[in-house]
C-alpha cells in the first residue's frame, strides 16, 4: 500500500476531502486526520461530538465539524481525540495516526524525536522532507489528511487531496524556507492563537 497525504488551511476543506476518500471506497481505518486546535475551535462546539451516524455524511458535505463526521457512533474515522503534540500544541486527531501505538500520540507522550508526527508519517512511507512540511503546516494552523491506499488507487486518492483546496506543498515549503525555516522542530514554541489566525488569514483566498 501507499500513503497519500494532503495539507489544508481549512479543516472544512479537509473534511470534504475525507468524505470523498471514503466515497472512493477507501476503508475508514486507513484514513487519518490531524487538525490544529490551538484556538479550541473543537471545544467551543459541543455539537461537533454528536453521536448520530445519520449526520456524518451531512457534516462532511457541509463542513459542519469534525465531531459529527469523525466522532459519531459508526462515524467516518476511529480514535477521535484531543491531545498535545510537541512543537505543535493541541490537535484534534483521528484515524491511524491517532490509533497506532507508534504514531503521533505515542511519539508525543514519549517525547519522541521530531515529535512523533514526522516519525509516524515517515514510517508510513512519506518522504521525510515532506513530512516535515506537513507537521509544520499543522503547527501553523493547518489540517493534515493521510490515507493508506492500494498502489493502483494512489493516484486517484492523491488527486482528491490535491483538488479539495489542498495546499501546494512544494510552494508552501518554498515559502517556509524563504523565511528561514529549515525543518519541523518539536522544541519550537507552539504558535499562539494570534499567530495561527494570522497564518490562516495569510493564505485565505
Amino acid at each position: 500500500m501507499e500513503t497519500v497525504s494532503g495539507l489544508f488551511d481549512s479543516y472544512d476543506d479537509a473534511l470534504t476531502a475525507v468524505n470523498k476518500l471514503q466515497a472512493l471506497g477507501i476503508d475508514r481505518a486507513n484514513i487519518s486526520l490531524v487538525s490544529n486546535n490551538s484556538d479550541d475551535w473543537y471545544g467551543r462546539h459541543p455539537e461537533r461530538t454528536a453521536h448520530a451516524e445519520g449526520h456524518a455524511g451531512e457534516g462532511a458535505a457541509t463542513g459542519a465539524g469534525v465531531g459529527a463526521v469523525l466522532g459519531g457512533a459508526g462515524g467516518l474515522l476511529a480514535g477521535l481525540g484531543l491531545m498535545a503534540i510537541p512543537g505543535i500544541g493541541p490537535v484534534v486527531a483521528a484515524g491511524w495516526l491517532a490509533a497506532t501505538g507508534a504514531g503521533a500520540i505515542a511519539g508525543a507522550a514519549a517525547g519522541g524525536a521530531v515529535g512523533g508526527l514526522v516519525g509516524s508519517l515517515t514510517s508510513a512511507g512519506v518522504p521525510e522532507h515532506r513530512a516535515h512540511v506537513y507537521a509544520e503546516g499543522v503547527r501553523r494552523g493547518g489540517t493534515l489528511v493521510s490515507a493508506k491506499v492500494d498502489d493502483d488507487r494512489a493516484a486517484e486518492a492523491q488527486a482528491v487531496l490535491d483538488n479539495e483546496r489542498g495546499v501546494d506543498v512544494t510552494v508552501r515549503e518554498r515559502t517556509y524556507r524563504d523565511e528561514g525555516w529549515s525543518g519541523f522542530d518539536p522544541e519550537a514554541p507552539v504558535y499562539t492563537n494570534e499567530q495561527v489566525a494570522r497564518e490562516r488569514a495569510r493564505y485565505r483566498s
